[in-house]
C-alpha cells in the first residue's frame, strides 16, 4: 500500500514538473482567447481501458485555475469503453486549453498501466498468484505507475533500491557465494529476495535460509520442479519471458508471484480526447 501523504506530495511534484516542461514561459496560443473567457469541455475515451490517474488530472487543471470544476462520470479503477464520456469540465478557457495536454498525458499513461495490469491479472486464471510490478518504470513516474498497477489489481514490489534487498548475480559474484551474501542480510530489517538462475542455486538459497526467491527465466518444467523442491519453505516468484499468452501456464505451476516488467515499461497510452463543447462566454470582471 502506498503512503497517502507521500503519494499526495508526489502528485503535486509530478504536476508542477510536467506543467513547467510544457508551459515554459507561457502559452501564447491560449492567450489568443480573451482573458476572462469561461468554457466547458468533455473528456471521451476512444478505446476500452481501465480508468486511472484522476488525481493527477485534477491537479493539473486546479493548478492553473483553482476554481475549475470537474464532474467525473466514471470512477478510478472502472472498466471504461470506447465512446464513453469520462468527465465534464468548466473553468477559465485559457486554463482549460493550457492544461489539456499535460492532464491527458497523465490520464492516458496511468490508464494504460492500469489496463495492462488488469489484463495480466485476469489472464492468470489463478487468484492466489500475485502479479507484481518492477522498477522498470518511466523516469520520474515511479510512484504514479506503481499506483496505477495497484489500481489495475496488481501488487507493488519495492519502491526503489532503498526499501528492499534484491540480490542478483553480480551481488552473489561480488560476495563470493549465495551463502555468503545471504549471511550478510541476517540482521537486516528490510525484505530480502534473492534471484536464482537454476535449480542448484535454488537449493543453495534454500539451504542458506532464503524465504523469498526470484526464479529468473525458468521454463515451465523447471518452474514445476522448483515448486516441488521448495515445498513451501519459501515464496517463489517467476520472472522473465512471461507474457499474456503463457502467464496462465506459469501461474499453474504453483509459484506464488509473477513479476512483469511490461506493466510499466511497455506503455501504449490509452486513447482519450478533450473537446470544448460550449460557446465561450466572457465572465464578468
Amino acid at each position: 500500500m502506498l503512503d497517502p501523504q507521500l503519494l499526495a506530495i508526489t502528485i503535486q511534484r509530478n504536476v508542477v514538473d510536467a506543467l513547467t516542461e510544457d508551459l515554459g514561459h507561457g502559452d501564447p496560443t491560449a492567450r489568443l482567447i480573451a482573458e476572462h473567457t469561461h468554457a466547458h469541455a468533455q473528456v471521451i475515451c476512444r478505446e476500452n481501458a481501465v480508468l486511472c490517474g484522476q488525481h493527477w488530472f485534477e491537479a493539473v487543471f486546479r493548478l492553473l485555475d483553482s476554481d475549475s470544476q470537474i464532474n467525473w462520470l466514471a470512477k478510478e479503477g472502472d472498466n471504461i469503453s470506447a465512446g464513453q464520456l469520462l468527465c465534464e469540465l468548466a473553468g477559465n478557457a485559457r486554463a482549460l486549453l493550457s492544461a489539456e495536454r499535460t492532464a491527458l498525458n497523465f490520464l492516458q499513461t496511468l490508464s494504460a498501466t492500469a489496463s495492462i495490469t488488469r489484463r495480466y491479472v485476469n489472464a492468470t486464471g489463478n487468484a492466489s498468484c500475485l502479479i507484481m510490478d518492477t522498477r522498470k518504470t518511466l523516469p520520474g513516474l515511479r510512484m504514479a505507475q506503481k499506483y496505477a498497477v495497484l489500481t489495475g489489481g496488481g501488487n507493488n514490489q519495492r519502491m526503489g533500491l532503498w526499501d528492499g534487498i534484491l540480490i542478483k548475480e553480480n551481488h552473489i559474484a561480488a560476495a563470493g557465494s549465495i551463502a555468503n551474501v545471504l549471511a550478510m542480510t541476517r540482521n537486516n530489517p528490510l525484505p530480502v529476495q534473492i534471484e536464482v538462475e537454476n535449480l542448484a542455486q535454488l537449493q543453495e538459497s534454500l539451504d542458506a535460509g532464503a524465504t523469498l526467491i526470484l526464479l529468473d527465466n525458468f521454463n515451465l518444467p523447471t518452474l514445476r520442479q522448483a515448486v516441488q523442491i521448495t515445498a513451501g519453505r519459501a515464496t517463489l516468484e517467476a520472472s522473465g519471458g512471461i507474457d499474456l499468452d503463457n502467464i496462465a501456464a506459469v501461474a499453474a505451476t504453483g509459484v506464488q508471484r509473477i513479476s512483469i516488467g511490461a506493466l510499466t515499461k511497455h506503455v501504449q497510452a490509452t486513447d482519450l480526447s478533450m473537446r470544448i463543447v460550449t460557446h465561450a462566454e466572457t465572465d464578468a470582471v
